[in-house]
């Protein structure tokens, strides 16, 4: 039995509202890992410092490639290292901490300054806000991974701009595409929406409804072509170079995956449940043992869509940047000519096959749900697979 009757084209809308959300408040989520890496450069490393001081190469690429992947309150297009400059723009941060309290992170100045608000102290540190004093302290423990407490983060970070961004993108394109057919099915798209038609047509025809079924699949096309045009729109803004990863961020896909785990149990129909927790055609004891299999594969089946989204989108991002950092360790080997052109070559060949994935990978997460919605909605008709089965057993037995 079915609990959604009425079409997801408003589920599907509420799912931008929502990874956008989850976007916002994602900051640990997002960053620990990275964060672990960046004490582990910081503190780890030290034997490859040189006699001055100076961070060797090989820190500075991983300490770029960290602040590469991780989200960030800036825009940074390029940096003058020498003079510490940085152009770019900044973006709003949005605290809640004993009130509302609003600033631009530009106040931090890519956290060389503390910022003092209504009499409370903030630092940036390694790109997550803490609650510190005027002279900026941050206590650590014992794996020197900070200890001041952190306010409530809503600030709006590169990747819920680029979430907002294009989510206006979708609405725009979709709504100028519906509107080619108020004049009838015949209408022709305009314009970019020609484009649009064969990829939903793509969706419906060889996504939706060989793993649907005919006669269900309308009802869950609206977030099937959120889900990938969302992802797929995110990947290519993922390969621009302003540093946006938000499909390499866990808690995007996190949220994906849990929307097509909530549209698949509770679209699911008697005979779903009843291949979880009591496997009809099988023995009694074999039952007990299935039941949580079956229930284990229920929570795997989203887990697998968040980790593979995640795993090849972060791949892909640290690929090219190490690519490209070929710069700084060959320029010693090879002349800079050398060196540039090898890593140009190498990085835009990697960038070229990243295109591929950036649709590969909306495909196969579409894919994967209406698989797994399918597997849920579909009828099972047991009695007479079992009829079937004995009329043939007859037929043997009277040859």
């Amino acid at each position: 039995m079915a609990i959604f009757k009425q079409p997801l084209s408003v589920l599907a809308s509420l799912m931008l509202f929502f990874v956008t959300s989850i976007a916002l408040a994602s900051d640990t989520v997002d960053s620990t890992a990275v964060e672990s890496q960046e004490v582990h450069n910081e503190h780890a490393t030290h034997e490859e410092m040189d006699n001055h001081g100076e961070k060797s190469p090989k820190e500075v690429i991983n300490e770029h490639i960290a602040h590469h992947l991780k989200d960030d309150y800036y825009f940074t297009f390029f940096s003058d290292e020498a003079e510490d400059k940085h152009y770019g723009f900044a973006l709003p941060v949005i605290l809640i901490d004993n009130g509302l309290k609003i600033f631009s992170a530009s106040e931090f100045h890519y956290g060389d300054k503390v910022v003092e608000k209504e009499g409370q102290f903030y630092k940036l540190y390694h790109g997550k806000i803490y609650k510190t004093d005027a002279e900026g302290t941050i206590s650590y423990d014992e794996h020197h991974h900070p200890t001041n407490d952190k306010p409530l983060d809503f600030s709006i970070t590169k990747n819920v701009f680029s979430l907002l961004i294009t989510a206006i993108l979708l609405f725009i394109m979709f709504t100028s595409l519906a509107k080619t057919y108020k004049n009838g099915a015949n209408s022709l798209p305009k314009g970019f929406s020609r484009v649009l038609e064969p990829l939903v047509i793509y969706v419906r025809d060889e996504i939706a409804r060989p793993n649907i079924g005919d006669k269900k699949y309308k009802k869950f096309m609206p977030f099937l072509l959120t889900v990938f045009f969302l992802i797929w729109l995110l990947n290519l803004i993922g390969l621009t170079p302003l540093g946006i990863n938000v499909t390499g961020n866990i808690a995007i896909t996190l949220c994906l995956a849990l929307f097509t785990f909530v549209i698949t149990q509770f679209s699911a129909s008697k005979d779903y449940w009843a291949h979880i927790f009591w496997m009809p055609g099988v023995p009694v004891p074999m039952k007990i043992i299935l039941a949580p299999i079956e229930v284990l594969g229920m929570f795997t089946k989203p887990f697998s869509l968040m980790i593979r989204l995640f795993a090849n989108i972060t791949a892909g991002h640290t690929v090219v940047m190490g690519l490209i950092a070929i710069v700084f360790l060959m320029k010693e080997q090879l002349s800079t000519g050398g060196a540039i052109g090898t890593s140009l070559a190498l990085t835009l060949f990697i960038s070229i096959i990243e295109l591929l994935v950036a649709f590969l990978q909306a495909f196969i997460f579409t894919m994967l749900s209406s698989l797994f919605i399918g597997m849920a909605v579909q009828e099972h008709h047991h009695d007479e697979t079992h009829s079937s089965d004995m009329l043939g057993e007859e037929d043997n037995a009277i040859v």
